[in-house]
């Protein structure tokens, strides 16, 4: 792989034919750019503060070791160049769903997943203000053809290192620096991503990896939501971990593992947002607890909670770690956080970990934000600096 290709990659088509390239094109190395093009000024998927916004379509590999096409975005500053080449932060994103019309590159105004995709632009135009480029993976599957591989860690590693490969061969003005920011589904990614940056991208240095409200103990949250006795929108989440599982061990049977009820409405996993997913009209959100996952063992039930365990991110990281949580957190619950805080200092060392959770969080006008996205707002000026303690000076 190189950071500046003889030739220079062709123009994606304008539209939703650019997240189809055709697989004569799913050649070459993983985070080699297919296509790209310059984002509309006027998409709502643009970061304002920067020079540029362009959707780039890169290769990337299932964790079968199949070629894909993997889509995101890559905004540049508008500071001079550096010495050593603008740093870069990879973006993870939280929560969407696994629709591919929720992809934050193709993100609309009306759009369902539009508020949870443009309220991370504030930290990340902070970002690019700092003189850092900012790359945002959809991640495997979002946007792109094939199912969204939801918390499965590799696969979301691998969107969020293989688009910063794609960024330096499009644009050779940017260094092997870089540093993973994410949230929620995200901060979960994040670490994933941190953990198998040294082996999947060993050309590039990880300065650090900041994890808002990641997710974690799945099994656990799996478990809690099969004994809910009331209808609940928080079924959705259990729908997008069976995506992931099922990416992860493709051995697992559907039927095997899901109640009648669940199994009439998983296919809104690919046609449905999380909101949507969890109606309780017609959807997941009008099942209980008791009609989610079959009781009875089997193997594909013991695959399937392997699956889970395996999302948890307490993992070997080499680089320095932060997690930042709201304590009153209604998403992403607080006493999970700190047992995964405890875990990584275990694993990682005291020295490694950050922890810095936050009593008070303003939250959002919009109910479905709330606390959990007020945590990006509060956080900002933190992570900001303490990335900036840890990345190269462009200054």
């Amino acid at each position: 792989m190189t950071t500046s290709p003889t030739v220079k990659p062709p123009k994606a088509p304008e539209g939703l034919e650019a997240y189809r390239p055709p697989a004569s094109m799913l050649k070459g190395t993983h985070g080699d750019v297919i296509w790209y093009r310059d984002l509309d000024s006027n998409s709502p998927a643009c970061l304002a503060n920067a020079r540029s916004n362009e959707l780039v379509v890169h290769l990337s590999e299932s964790v079968h070791g199949k070629p894909i096409a993997v889509s995101g975005i890559i905004a540049l500053p508008k500071k001079a160049r550096p010495a050593g080449g603008y740093p870069v932060i990879s973006w993870a994103h939280g929560t969407v769903g696994c629709a591919d019309h929720c992809a934050p590159s193709r993100d609309v105004v009306d759009g369902e997943a539009h508020r949870f995709n443009v309220f991370p632009h504030a930290l990340l135009n902070k970002f690019l203000d700092r003189g850092w480029a900012v790359v945002m993976t959809d991640y495997e599957g979002l946007g792109t053809e094939g199912p969204h591989p939801y918390l499965l860690g590799k696969s979301q590693a691998r969107g969020i290192l293989d688009i910063v490969r794609a960024a330096r061969q499009l644009h050779p003005e940017l260094s092997d620096q870089f540093a993973i920011v994410g949230h929620s589904q995200g901060g979960q990614a994040a670490l994933f991503g941190a953990h198998h940056a040294p082996e999947w991208t060993p050309e590039l240095t990880l300065h650090g990896v900041a994890a808002m409200a990641p997710a974690s103990a799945i099994g656990t949250l799996v478990t809690l939501a099969c004994e809910g006795e009331e209808p609940s929108e928080g079924n959705a989440f259990v729908a997008l971990f069976l995506t992931g599982a099922l990416a992860g061990d493709p051995s697992i049977k559907l039927e095997e593992v899901l109640a009648p009820e669940a199994l009439k409405v998983y296919h809104h996993v690919e046609e449905r947002g999380r909101i949507r997913l969890g109606s309780k009209e017609d959807s997941w959100g009008k099942l209980t607890g008791k009609q989610l996952l079959r009781s009875d063992k089997s193997a594909s039930r013991d695959a399937l909670f392997k699956q889970f365990r395996a999302m948890h991110p307490n993992l070997s990281i080499q680089a320095p770690i932060r997690i930042s949580q709201a304590l009153a957190d209604q998403r992403v619950n607080a006493a999970l956080t700190t047992v995964l805080v405890e875990q990584l200092k275990e694993t990682n060392g005291d020295d490694k970990v950050t922890y810095r959770p936050y009593v008070l969080v303003p939250s959002a006008p919009d109910p479905e934000l709330g606390i959990h996205f007020g945590l990006i707002t509060r956080d900002s000026d933190e992570v900001t600096n303490w990335l900036a303690g840890l990345l190269p000076n462009v200054e």
